[in-house]
């Protein structure tokens, strides 16, 4: 697969340069940026450097497979496609060409509330396996409606994200004055949804992003509302934003499905603990209770071993898809996917193990 005359990057360094320069600056800066001083971005990719993989030689990986079990489903590797809203910023086909590339290569998509193409749209384009990302509306009627719509649409999971009961300050965002959400570019779930029409039916003048603002962010978010969804849904559900073993101790007692430890790819609270370095406790806490997913900073194979040896069942990607999709579409979704799958299955062998349910803390050692 190539870019016009030159080669699809291999490189992630590579591969976000050619991204940056296929977009708006202020596009670049909105998915490549964290919040604050960004130091919990550049956390996250440090906290992999401290931990390093002691291989087992003389192990017989002739038969090794990436094959894992999720939600009640076999995939081709412990690689999901996180939820990343507005896709339709980087590239006109947006999330439709990300969940064809997700089901072409046999991996989970996380489809965006915030989506360029409304959930049923990503639904009819894509036979693949999809989960639905859910930011809670502060309003309990739409959030029933939203998470209706995914299970009539075919979505296999509802995963909450819990981290954003209002949007991290951004400093590379309010420099460049931009903001996709401002700018109406994730309203198509809204606009689909007859709660929320009806809503705005009787408002006079109303319109949908000044109605969206009303109900997006709900800094009420608690508990109680995971223990509603629970009784209205038969979707299993996952909390997205855990990096704390005591928010996971009491996502376990509630009955969650899973969690994803995450700090959002350090854009929402600066000067926040790297997902890796809350995965142990985490892991110690709940041990098997939970399914455990991961994301922020996840690059290459080898930083998947880490992870799935510290305790997780599968890892999010975010910004390697999003860049190969704005460098080439949905033929650029799934080199990423490839490479990282071929760079995870060669990475596993050579720390010699033949299946990844062979991992333990024992094959990582923390400097």
């Amino acid at each position: 697969m190539t870019v016009s005359a030159e080669p699809f990057p291999v490189q992630f360094e590579r591969l976000e340069e050619v991204a940056k320069q296929k977009m708006a600056k202020e596009v670049f800066d909105y998915a490549q940026s964290g919040a604050g001083a960004e130091e919990t971005l550049r956390t996250n990719r440090k906290a992999f450097e401290k931990w390093k993989i002691v291989p087992r030689f003389l192990s017989d990986v002739s038969t090794l497979s990436t094959k894992v079990l999720l939600n009640g489903c076999e995939y081709d590797a412990p690689i999901m496609l996180a939820p990343i809203g507005m896709q339709g910023i980087v590239h006109e086909e947006g999330e439709l060409a990300t969940a064809r590339a997700a089901a072409k290569e046999n991996l989970p998509f996380l489809s965006s509330t915030v989506s360029s193409y409304s959930m049923e749209e990503i639904a009819s384009e894509s036979n693949g396996p999809r989960w639905f990302q859910l930011y809670y509306p502060n309003d309990p009627a739409l959030a029933k409606n939203l998470v209706e719509r995914a299970e009539k649409a075919g979505y296999s999971a509802i995963v909450i994200t819990i981290d954003t009961v209002m949007l991290g300050y951004r400093e590379r965002d309010r420099e460049n004055r931009y903001s996709p959400f401002l700018l109406g570019k994730g309203i198509a779930n809204y606009e689909a949804d007859p709660v929320f029409c009806e809503r705005m039916s009787l408002i006079d003048n109303a319109t949908i992003l000044d109605e969206m603002k009303k109900v997006f962010y709900k800094p009420s978010l608690s508990w109680d509302n995971i223990a509603y969804l629970q009784k209205i849904t038969s979707l299993p559900i996952y909390l997205k934003g855990i990096v704390s073993a005591e928010d996971a101790r009491t996502a376990a007692d509630y009955g969650i499905e899973g969690i994803v430890v995450s700090n959002h790819g350090g854009r929402q609270l600066d000067g926040c603990i790297a997902s890796l370095d809350a995965l142990p406790s985490i892991k110690k806490e709940v041990g098997n209770e939970l399914t455990i997913l991961f994301d922020s900073g996840i690059r290459r194979g080898s930083d998947i071993v880490k992870v799935l040896a510290l305790g997780a069942d599968a890892v999010l990607i975010g910004r390697p898809y999003l860049y190969g999709l704005a460098v080439v579409g949905e033929t650029g979704v799934r080199q990423v996917i490839q490479q990282l799958k071929e760079d995870l299955f060669i990475s596993l062998s050579l720390a010699g193990v033949s299946s990844i349910n062979e991992l333990h803390d024992q094959f990582v050692h923390q400097i």
